[in-house]
């Protein structure tokens, strides 16, 4: 897999160094300035061209980053690309039979031992499914079963989700990131850190399925099909508020006929129908920040899915983190004066809601733009960004330039939000209004 910086370092197993990622000053000027006028939620399909009853498809091979970064990035619109974009990867050839069926033998051979969550598409726990870990060959026999019982089984539906692979694996190269999503500041903060990632592996017979949702931090995501088709039913961002129901709790299920009744969902009339896409074998998907979907798996499906983010929408993480403590501290406002740190508390709460508090967010803005900085500090005073050009992988100055912009922006946000400033900021390794002066300094230079 591609991750997205350049480094002095080598490339950890598993991950390949990375594509270019050029940008030009054509665009990088327009993206920084729209990008930083940004304050409330992230643009929906509607909002940027009108309504849409489809999403583009990407065939094109002369189709580049700076493409896809001005159609469908900083618009926040959904893509679909050929599958001629991974017809080379390994995992196309190798883990799909000639009939295009998955490929067991090669997956028992290569992964049978491994652990693997494995969630129950027939029971609801609260707006999601119960998952369990079992090893693959289990879960293999039990597919095989399924589909021999006509897929049906007295275990139920079982969906093989979130299994990181290729964390578990690094020396399969069994896909590349493709260019379009290679600046991935989630997966480069916690390859970073080497203890995570959001790349995952998704296995599944024909009926199995995800229940409604936005992706976490209302991140990107992109998702091919290894062999299989999906159903995508997505909604723009601010859709979902339609289909609240009375309490404000939105649906598990989309497609049920519960959401007629007024009584209960009265917003749903107003809801405009989803955008339906058919994903076929080999195709990829770009899905927008923040864009909710509910997904099923037309055949027997496996699927490579990232979580990423990146200067598009990183003010749309953090608009996200923000309302995600407010919740928290609107359940436990009755212990407010009575609980010693109290604020604290409501950290510990969201990070065990939503995997990151606060100050874990600033440390991850801290490594993003002290990357940045190192690659903007090499370049020759005396040249405009312009004027430099590198035969190494990585991204161009122009676009670490607009990484920088866009975590000054939330940074400057982040150091001024009454919650932040109760914390204990003191003992964060770098004082974050030093980093952002630094990062003002860096951007004045490089005339943003």
């Amino acid at each position: 897999m591609a991750s997205s910086w350049p480094s002095d370092k080598e490339p950890r197993p598993g991950v390949p160094a990375p594509a270019w990622l050029g940008m030009d000053r054509e665009t990088l000027a327009p993206a920084s300035k729209l990008c930083a006028g940004r304050r409330g939620p992230p643009p929906t399909a509607e909002a940027v061209s009108g309504p849409r009853a489809s999403v583009d498809f990407i065939q094109a091979e002369s189709f580049t980053y700076p493409d896809f970064f001005k159609g469908y990035l900083l618009p926040n619109v959904p893509c679909v690309f050929s599958s001629a974009f991974t017809q080379d990867w390994g995992s196309r050839k190798s883990w799909v039979t000639r009939e295009g069926k998955p490929n067991f033998d090669h997956l028992l051979g290569s992964f049978g031992d491994a652990s693997v969550p494995v969630a129950n598409c027939n029971v609801q726990e609260y707006n999601s499914n119960p998952k369990e870990h079992i090893p693959l060959r289990e879960y293999i026999s039990y597919w095989k079963d399924y589909i021999h019982g006509n897929y049906s089984s007295p275990k139920g539906c079982l969906y093989l989700k979130d299994w990181h692979l290729c964390r578990s694996f690094p020396d399969h190269q069994v896909y590349t990131t493709p260019v379009y999503f290679s600046s991935d500041w989630l997966n480069e903060y916690w390859d970073e850190l080497a203890v995570d990632d959001y790349r995952f592996v998704y296995m599944g017979p024909k009926g199995s399925w995800t229940p409604f949702h936005a992706d976490v931090f209302h991140s990107y995501s992109w998702s091919v099909n290894i062999c299989g088709r999906k159903r995508w039913l997505l909604y723009p961002p601010g859709q979902e508020e339609n289909l609240r129901d009375y309490h404000g709790n939105l649906p598990y299920d989309v497609t049920s006929s519960a959401l007629s009744n007024i009584k209960v969902y009265p917003e749903y009339p107003k809801c405009c129908p989803a955008i339906e896409v058919i994903q076929e074998a080999g195709e990829m998907i770009f899905v927008p920040s923040g864009w909710h979907h509910q997904v099923y798996n037309l055949d027997d499906t496996i699927s490579i899915n990232h979580n990423w983010m990146n200067g598009c929408n990183v003010a749309t993480m953090w608009r996200f983190l923000q309302t995600e403590l407010c919740a928290v501290q609107q359940e436990i406002a009755e212990w407010r004066d009575t609980m010693d740190d109290w604020h604290q508390h409501c950290q510990v709460i969201m990070k065990s809601c939503t995997g990151i508090d606060y100050k874990e967010f600033y440390n991850f803005l801290k490594i993003i733009a002290e990357k940045r900085i190192s690659l903007l500090e090499k370049v020759p005073a005396t040249k405009p960004l312009e004027n430099i050009c590198s035969d190494n992988p990585g991204l161009d100055p122009h676009h670490a330039a607009f990484d920088l912009s866009r975590i000054a922006d939330v940074l400057e946000s982040l150091i001024t939000n009454p919650d932040f400033q109760k914390l204990e900021i003191d003992e964060l390794s770098l004082p974050p209004k030093d980093l952002f002066n630094h990062l003002k300094e860096i951007i004045n230079a490089a005339s943003l």
